[in-house]
């Protein structure tokens, strides 16, 4: 793990504003698994909340209109992670018109293990640190389940939405938590925050003691990339390590992100789909960057110019964080489930580097979190030896961009190892 420049400091402060878009571009696909289908047509009206896409899977997470107003196309339009993928177009008619009905406290108490998960299916929730599982599917683990820990690391650069979150919505992430320990029964709970968040490890302890929780535990962390990856967060607390190929449940652990569990707090309580994500529009561009409470396919040229006046046109838009963010090919792209922060970057923030050859200097292994050797597996692809790369576990690199970071030689070391994964995927399914 690496001490990095945080920049967090330029949105730590702001509130979570609102932010609702005239139109919204809802792409089909938001989640890890099966792509889903229009539920409705163009010229539909439809409402706020109101179930639009969704498939017959097991993995795969249903889609909602995050506004109220007339279905305009269903057609290609610019993704943040796929290029181009179907998307409903809706125009909103600003009247937010819904069905949505909040249920009582002892409403919420009768519900068993079943409903709730229902509930939380029907609501479209994925895991809103970035990788976009659906939930529903890692509340119904094929094994037993001992252990929660709830993820308020968020140690990526530039992003303080899950920090605005912890600070103004404890309450609500910690009865969202409840409803993850009675789903899963489970018998421990971690609460892990990094040290540089003093204020919502206060939050926390104050909203524990009011709620007269003592058995869960709030656990410290150092403020180190990265540190808020799933197999860290367990070895740093647990000191158990998940072994290669495995996934968390292997070693009885669930880890949700404090985002989830206030989406899944509003799915129970308020019967509220996730139509709508804190998103951190950030970067020196900007004059006005702030933590915004966005609409699900608002385009992010909107926010972009909301937090403006801009003081130079962005060289570069990442959506996510720098380290393990997505650079975009165009500002029509949509906010969708997994975007956890718009940063724009001007001119002097952009380093562009040629790269060189390996020079071995072994600093890539050295720091690598899972214990990979990433210029093996840069190499490999390159050379297309992917059976190679496959040798040497590919498929455990968890892409958090430390090796191209500490790299002298300036390697785009994870978008080697992207590629050997995806033509692994393609070419030999796992």
């Amino acid at each position: 793990m690496v001490k990095i420049e945080e920049n967090k400091i330029f949105t730590r402060n702001r509130p979570i504003e609102k932010f609702i878009p005239p139109v919204v571009y809802i792409p089909l696909i938001q989640h890890t698994g099966k792509p889903t289908l229009p539920l409705v047509k163009a010229g539909e009206y439809v409402l706020l909340g109101q179930k639009i896409a969704d498939v017959e899977a097991n993995i795969t997470a249903s889609i909602h209109s995050s506004v109220s107003g007339e279905v305009k196309a269903i057609q290609l339009y610019p993704h943040p992670v796929l290029g181009k993928a179907m998307a409903i177009i809706i125009e909103n008619d600003g009247q937010d018109k819904n069905e949505i009905k909040p249920l009582k406290e002892e409403e919420v108490k009768n519900l068993t293990f079943k409903e709730l998960r229902l509930k939380i299916k029907e609501a479209g929730i994925v895991g809103l640190g970035g990788a976009g599982f659906p939930t529903h599917v890692k509340l119904n683990p094929p094994k037993p389940i001992d252990t929660l820990i709830v993820n308020g690391a968020e140690c990526e650069p530039y992003l303080t939405g899950d920090f605005r979150l912890m600070l103004e919505k404890t309450g609500q992430i910690i009865k969202g938590i409840e409803l993850i320990v009675r789903c899963l029964e489970l018998k421990n709970v971690y609460i892990a925050i990094e040290d540089n968040k003093p204020e919502a490890i206060r939050a926390f302890e104050k909203e524990l003691k009011s709620f007269s929780i003592t058995r869960y535990k709030l656990h410290i962390l150092k403020s180190y990339y990265p540190q808020g990856g799933e197999k860290q967060l367990i070895k740093n607390i647990l000191k158990k390590e998940v072994p290669s190929g495995k996934l968390p449940f292997d070693v009885g652990v669930v880890v949700h992100n404090v985002g989830t569990c206030f989406a899944i707090y509003e799915a129970v309580y308020l019967n509220k789909p996730l139509y709508e994500r804190v998103v951190t529009v950030t970067g020196n561009c900007l004059t006005h960057p702030k933590n915004l409470l966005v609409r699900i396919g608002s385009p992010i040229k909107e926010l972009i110019n909301y937090c403006g006046p801009l003081k130079e046109e962005p060289k570069k838009i990442v959506l996510g964080g720098p380290m393990m963010g997505i650079a975009q090919y165009t500002d029509e792209v949509p906010v969708i489930k997994t975007t956890s922060g718009v940063v724009a970057f001007g001119e002097s923030e952009v380093m562009v580097s040629k790269e060189s050859f390996c020079i071995r200097c072994g600093r890539c292994v050295e720091y690598c979190p899972v214990g990979l050797m990433p210029a093996i597996l840069s190499l490999s692809s390159q050379s297309q030896n992917w059976q190679l790369a496959k040798e040497y576990n590919v498929f455990d690199c968890i892409e958090c961009g430390l090796c191209s970071y500490v790299c002298p030689a300036k390697r785009n070391m994870v978008q080697y190892i992207k590629t050997a994964k995806a033509v692994l995927v393609k070419n030999e399914p796992r």
